[in-house]
């Protein structure tokens, strides 16, 4: 190695050509690569489509426009099931197709990119219906697409009331929720003349006779407390909360708060939900007094879990009528009643200066207090106040869980550094849970929380009233010996 340690230098360059990236690849030069990409596509469908794809669009955006019609049409007519192995596949293409459109033909030929995004959006309910879309994976890219659409539209000036049509057609065919924020992503190409007429079409849907057929033809789908369920009833219902939702969001998209509670009858008005949603828009609209008498009116029910939504849209009428006093109550009786973080970090941010320590500190006793133990370990943990946590977790041992593990899990991982006995007694909890219930679907989880307890163990100078490890597995052996896929796993 030279004195300016070039030789280090020319190392770390030649590691640097082998690293995997677009100016290293470049290097190959374009034969090799060509040479490169049909073998790596030989067998590999989708790999296949994409090149077309590409090889299409530098010929011409014409020619990519016919590809992409030719693999839609292609889609379109499948019948085959897609199960969770072939979902990645799907997605992939389809997110090949919607890319094509979006970043390409609509930069090029708006017009056509538009036509192309409404066929790919078309496809939604065809494919969702024949996929297993648990992970919500293909939703996704068809959701996507909607926001694409709003994009192209808004550049391609497109008549109002055609793309209000459009609109119609594909609400009204919205059966997997595809286009639940269609008029948002339109609102801008729309504008008021085309939410207008989408909103008039809307209410004719309302208002056209209900057509069922005779009682010998009607076909039933199933059963209820109240008897047989109808095919016709539930299309129906259908058709009533299609027209409901998308005048509420006309509505939002034209700024009027009359026209979003007329969607609901005086007695959803008063849904705690519901009246929340409809004072946040009276208040918008800076209707402060009528958002108040909303929020009153609502029938809330009295004690257990605050509902956040009535809660929150109390509070924000509250600072709006200049209440302020009344606004900070309400976030404390929500940290009190739910040990509520975001309710407490606004209270305490609203305070003068040096009154928020003894607000905090008056807070976290009360978290210690809280009758649900695993719900004050978690807003403690979290705060983060673990001092506090380790104390209520060894005061309170006997109160744990050991089933809840999404909560005791990070707590445990949290504490194990500077509260070790915490954090194996929140790991006992499970482990003894899991054995006495024997949930061996558990035994590998619970045998690796037995080592890191070991683990532990080492650093806690004085286990007070608590097993030591040695005792601990003592008594384990003695009441679960005969588990032994459990004990194969933790030795």
């Amino acid at each position: 190695m030279s004195e300016d340690g070039s030789r280090y230098l020319d190392v770390r360059d030649m590691a640097s050509t082998k690293t995997l990236n677009a100016s290293n690849l470049e290097t190959l030069g374009a034969a090799r690569l060509a040479a490169l990409l049909m073998e790596i596509s030989n067998g590999n469908a989708a790999a296949k489509r994409r090149l077309r794809l590409e090889l299409a669009g530098a010929q011409s955006p014409t020619e990519l426009v016919k590809e992409i019609r030719k693999r839609l049409a292609t889609i379109a007519r499948s019948r085959s099931f897609v199960d969770w192995q072939n979902r990645k596949a799907l997605v992939d293409d389809l997110e090949g197709q919607r890319r094509a459109i979006a970043d390409h033909v609509a930069k090029s030929m708006p017009a056509e990119g538009l036509d192309l995004m409404w066929r790919f959006l078309d496809l939604a309910g065809p494919v969702l219906g024949r996929c297993d879309d648990s992970n919500g994976t293909i939703s996704g890219v068809f959701q996507t697409a909607v926001g694409d659409l709003g994009e192209i539209a808004g550049s391609t000036k497109s008549d109002p009331k055609q793309l209000g049509d459009q609109a119609f057609n594909a609400l009204t065919r919205n059966d997997y929720g595809q286009f639940d924020h269609l008029i948002q992503a339109l609102k801008p190409a729309l504008g008021q003349a085309g939410l207008e007429h989408l909103k008039q079409r809307m209410i004719a849907l309302s208002a056209e006779p209900v057509r069922r057929p005779a009682a010998k033809d009607r076909q039933v789908i199933g059963w209820g407390s109240g008897g047989e369920i109808y095919a016709d009833d539930i299309a129906e219902r259908a058709r009533v909360s299609t027209v409901r939702l998308a005048l509420q969001e006309i509505a939002d998209a034209q700024g009027d708060v009359d026209a979003f509670v007329a969607q609901y009858d005086k007695k959803t008005r008063k849904v705690p939900k519901i009246a929340a949603q409809i004072t946040q828009r009276l208040l918008a609209a800076g209707r402060a007094e009528d958002a108040w008498q909303t929020i009153e009116a609502a029938e809330r029910r009295q004690g257990g879990w605050p509902d956040f939504d009535w809660e929150n849209a109390r509070i924000d009428v509250l600072e709006a009528l200049g209440r302020g006093d009344e606004a900070q109550a309400a976030r404390w009786a929500c940290f009190e009643q739910s040990l509520s973080a975001p309710h407490l970090r606004d209270y305490l941010k609203r305070l003068p200066d040096f009154d928020d320590f003894e607000a905090e500190e008056r807070a976290l006793g009360h978290a210690e207090r809280y009758g649900d133990v695993l719900q004050a370990v978690w807003f403690l943990v979290s705060w983060p106040s673990l001092d506090r946590a380790a104390r209520v977790v060894i005061e309170r041992a006997k109160e744990l869980d050991g089933n809840r593990y999404e909560v005791l899990t990070p707590a445990a991982d949290s504490l194990a550094g500077k509260y070790p006995l915490a954090a194996i007694l929140l790991l006992r909890a499970m482990i003894d849970f899991t054995l006495t219930q024997a949930r061996s679907s558990r035994y590998g989880h619970a045998a690796r929380h037995l080592r890191t307890c070991e683990g532990l163990a080492a650093a806690v100078p004085d286990f007070g009233g608590f097993e030591t490890y040695d005792a601990y597995i003592g008594r384990l052996r003695g009441e679960h010996g005969r588990k032994t896929d459990f004990w194969s796993l933790a030795s």
